[in-house]
């Protein structure tokens, strides 16, 4: 499978080249030690963690899959997770990224990558729930082999914006429309968790292409993260403050920049596969609210 077109990457090396911007300032929270920021919460037989504790690993066979979960919750800031996917086949497998507030009404904010039959792409899903809600996908195809090698994948959130990126690219950005009757995450402090398992009736081709465990077991690498973000503390006030630590609060991170909006648009005219904005059928002709305001 070829996953660029060289004009494509052309113009994605254009885009990028006046310079690599992270949204992170300072206040990181995390020490970059598995063992210490996180905890095994499914099959610790199935989890992996390098002697230094700097990466680890999730394994999916048929006896089980895998998951861990940060010790802390967080209330806006960056996660960044370095992955490098399942190689080869990996039909019906899914690696989920992602922040919960583990609630019935939960807020999440997920990266879901969904596996594929071999020489075919993997499908990187993004979802938004607010308040117990979700159908709010999106899908895309990368612009490279996410097996080969480490990307960067993170996620953005302060009160205005949630921004989901791929080595620093945007992919998707919710904007906040409260003021429009739009849901978005803002009070529910949240925990951030990974998790390898057997999403075999949905995630290749509506359910068509299984997991064949004979290709198993199948593994994917976590490492190299890092959280830089308002540790939950009791009271939102906390990290809604304006100040140096809270710098995702401050007014230039209200948007993205024209940098930011160009590459979002590249991703989406390339890249995008399915927005859920672009499915009336599925909502019965009554698109939700936030498909008729801006995007970014």
């Amino acid at each position: 499978m070829v996953y660029c077109v060289c004009n494509k990457t052309t113009l994605l090396l254009s885009l990028l080249s006046i310079s690599v911007v992270r949204f992170g300032l300072a206040s990181v929270v995390s020490t970059g030690d598995f063992n210490t920021d996180f905890h095994i919460t499914w099959s610790p037989s199935h989890v992996n963690t390098s002697a230094d504790g700097h990466s680890r690993t999730l394994m999916l066979d048929q006896e089980s899959g895998s998951s861990f979960a940060s010790n802390n919750m967080f209330l806006f800031g960056e996660m960044d997770m370095r992955i490098k996917l399942i190689p080869g086949y990996s039909a019906g497998t899914v690696l989920a990224y992602y922040l919960t507030s583990d609630r019935p009404n939960r807020d999440e904010i997920d990266f879901e990558f969904l596996g594929n039959v071999t020489g075919q792409p993997y499908i990187l899903q993004t979802n938004i729930y607010v308040d117990g809600s979700d159908n709010r996908e999106e899908r895309i195809y990368l612009w490279f082999d996410p097996t080969e090698d480490f990307h960067t994948y993170s996620i953005f959130w302060n009160l205005h914006q949630i921004v989901l990126m791929v080595d620093w690219v945007p992919v998707r950005d919710y904007r906040n429309h409260a003021d429009e009757g739009v849901a978005f995450p803002r009070w529910q402090p949240m925990t951030l968790k990974a998790s390898l398992w057997n999403g075999d009736g949905w995630a290749t081709r509506g359910g068509e292409d299984k997991v064949d465990w004979s290709k198993g077991p199948f593994v994917a690498t976590l490492g190299d993260y890092k959280i830089d973000a308002c540790v939950w503390k009791g009271n939102p006030r906390f990290c809604r403050a304006g100040s140096n630590s809270n710098w995702w609060n401050k007014p230039r991170l209200r948007s993205l920049t024209g940098r930011q909006r160009r590459l979002l648009r590249w991703v989406r005219k390339y890249h995008l596969i399915y927005d859920y904005c672009q499915d009336p059928e599925r909502f019965h002709g009554q698109l939700p609210t936030e498909c008729s305001l801006p995007k970014y």
